[in-house]
């Protein structure tokens, strides 16, 4: 674009080009054949083209709104770089975790934990104990019935039930409408 802009009267020898730019007259050609396939420029002769487009210095200038973009995509940048690293660093401790077996004899979950997080009051609960490389599939729901499919060739699935009781202002507990059925494949 720079050398468009200080062209005389926007008029490119692309043989020039290739030589300025250091690449193969292939390239140019890629690149002129797509200016000229959306109408920027128009082929004057073999190797010359002239630019045809917008005011090439109106599209190259940088504006305060154009710089306040480029610094907010630096930024967002540099932050999913940050974010990236502390992923990859919870992935590596947690990896670091799970694969000292003297972690494995602790790590697992009570009835109390689950009914203690606020999160899953007047909620049913499923959890599910399964081995490495479990496959789990929630098909969409069919009105009210929602299906999941546990498989697994490493050893047995189990699966636990941790319903919260759920009661209303009269203190009387209320009936659950639903139902809970599994299938093992």
């Amino acid at each position: 674009m720079d050398l468009v802009k200080t062209a005389p009267e926007g008029v490119l020898d692309l043989n020039e080009v290739s030589r300025l730019l250091g690449v193969r007259k292939r390239r140019v050609y890629d690149i002129t054949n797509v200016l000229d396939g959306i109408r920027l420029i128009q082929k004057r002769s073999k190797n010359h083209i002239q630019w045809v487009g917008s005011d090439i210095r109106e599209i190259t200038k940088r504006t305060p709104e154009h710089q306040k973009l480029r610094d907010e995509l630096y930024d967002l940048t540099a932050m999913e770089e940050a974010l990236d690293e502390l992923i990859k660093d919870c992935a590596h401790q947690l990896f670091d975790l799970t694969d000292d077996k003297e972690n494995a004899r602790l790590a697992y979950v009570t009835y109390q934990d689950i009914r203690s997080i606020q999160t899953f009051q007047e909620q049913i609960v499923i959890a599910i104990k399964a081995p490495e490389e479990t496959k789990m599939e929630v098909p969409a729901p069919k009105e009210d019935c929602i299906e999941v499919r546990l498989r697994s060739t490493k050893g047995p699935i189990d699966v636990y039930l941790c319903e919260v009781p759920l009661s209303n202002t009269d203190g009387d507990a209320l009936k659950n409408t639903g139902s809970l059925s599994f299938e093992t494949k």
